[in-house]
């Protein structure tokens, strides 16, 4: 079972971090990559896309979402 591993994030001007897992991280730097962004600038689209959901529930929807072959969101 792995742990979680936190990044740290500046979004909307305030310091964040978010904690998942290493497996969920590895699949959102490949969404980065795609996208031609960097890690803030993912985590910056995402929360201004989310609504209400939690960012890291959001992080991990979007991490689905791509593994499974939806890779437009």
């Amino acid at each position: 079972m792995s742990g979680l591993k936190k990044r740290s994030v500046t979004l909307s001007g305030h310091a964040t971090s978010v904690a998942l897992e290493p497996e969920f991280w590895a699949v959102l730097d490949e969404v980065a990559q795609a996208r031609g962004l960097s890690h803030a600038g993912l985590l910056a689209w995402l929360d201004q896309t989310r609504g209400r959901r939690p960012l890291a529930s959001a992080c991990r929807v979007l991490a689905l979402e791509w593994a499974a072959g939806k890779n437009s969101v």
